[in-house]
């Protein structure tokens, strides 16, 4: 028999045992706190829906219960009157119909009022938030993980919090209950000479003036609850530095692929400047950290275009090209920088920058002919 139970004992995977929390120490992203809702797992007070759920349904009954008492002794002083008129097989219809008309009479009311509280309670805590993913089968909860059970359940602060909650939510409906039924003892005594209308009113105004104060107390006691479940929601929902390193990677991208697109980039860039850096009319540097090939050619497009453009190396590169081609280069720090920034390959010189790139090519016209004809074939 010890042979057989220490064999079974083997089997348990160890891992059963291991702390769920172990090495997540990093708040949980966005993404992770998004997905969760996606998933229907929100940070949701169950005591707060409950006692939402329960206070609204017990005001409305107050409200609505001398009409339901008055619905209530018209439908029995029906039934009774009745009772040796009609036939319950031939006029089993028109008994139904009647009954259901009572009854809905009695019951729409309170039901639409507790179900308008429990979405209410849900709305309030959540949002709007509509998804079938928790209807689905998980095959890996078929497999169970006792030592995290226990662990969650009852050695930790969740379980202590919630046996505590629940033992003093009884303390509290024993003692609410007790006050209420000892002061009216007195009453309560001398109901065996009344009536039973009299007595079945005093009897139900105690009951909801008891269900009334536990539901208010409920509802107190559920905001901290609220507050409770929304910290331990965000605890279960931590990550280790690793699950955050591959998230980023998701997002951003791995570090050695965006290096060979990178890479890729560079090369795309120098063929492309090979190509447009000789058609430029003029570059315009920083000197040396920035440089911007500009091209003005009045039959294409009717302002000057950047059509290429590089920082540090490629910047090199551009002026490079430029002097074996016999590019003008000309060196104007603020207007280089400003269109690094502003304008991308391909696009049209900004309005704001008319001024500053006219004085350069009137400058370049001067030694450069092929942008003089350019010019007079304009002008012309």
């Amino acid at each position: 028999m010890k042979a057989v139970l220490s064999n079974e004992l083997s089997q348990v995977h160890l891992q059963w045992f291991a702390p769920e929390d172990e090495g997540k120490t990093e708040d949980p992203t966005e993404y992770k706190l998004r997905k969760a809702r996606e998933e229907g797992r929100v940070a949701k007070s169950q005591d707060l829906t409950g006692a939402i759920g329960l206070l609204f349904p017990v005001l409305a009954l107050a409200i609505f219960a001398p009409w339901m008492l008055t619905t209530l002794r018209e439908m029995i002083r029906w039934f009774l009157t009745v009772s040796v008129e009609l036939d319950p097989i031939t006029d089993a219809g028109l008994l139904g119909r009647v009954f259901l008309s009572y009854f809905t009479r009695l019951v729409v009311p309170v039901a639409s009022v507790a179900v308008v509280a429990a979405i209410f309670g849900n709305v309030m805590q959540v949002g709007f938030l509509f998804t079938t993913k928790p209807l689905k089968p998980d095959l890996k909860r078929i497999i169970p993980k006792f030592g995290q059970y226990l662990k969650k359940t009852v050695f930790s602060g969740e379980g202590l919090f919630g046996l505590s909650k629940n033992l003093f939510k009884i303390g509290i409906i024993v003692v609410i209950s007790y006050l209420n039924i000892t002061a009216e003892v007195p009453k309560l005594s001398r109901l065996f000479t009344a009536t039973v209308w009299t007595s079945t009113i005093q009897v139900f105004s105690v009951a909801l003036r008891i269900v009334i104060e536990v539901a208010i107390l409920m509802l107190a006691l559920a905001i901290p609850d609220y507050l409770f479940q929304k910290r331990q929601f965000k605890k279960n929902l931590k990550m280790t530095k690793q699950e955050v390193k591959e998230e980023h990677k998701m997002f951003e991208g791995d570090p050695k692929v965006k290096g060979r697109l990178r890479e890729r980039m560079r090369e795309i860039l120098s063929k492309n400047m090979a190509i447009n850096v000789p058609k430029a009319d003029v570059v315009v540097t920083n000197p040396t950290h920035f440089a911007v090939a500009i091209e003005y050619n009045p039959q294409v497009a009717a302002v000057p275009t950047v059509t290429a453009k590089g920082q540090d190396e490629v910047a090199l590169r551009i002026k490079a090209i430029a002097r074996d081609n016999g590019v003008p280069i000309i060196e104007n720090k603020p207007l280089a920088r400003a269109l690094y920034a502003a304008v991308d390959i391909g696009d049209p010189v900004p309005e704001e920058y008319y001024a500053a790139i006219a004085n350069v090519l009137a400058h370049v016209a001067k030694i450069d002919k092929r942008l003089a004809e350019k010019l007079a074939s304009m002008s012309a």
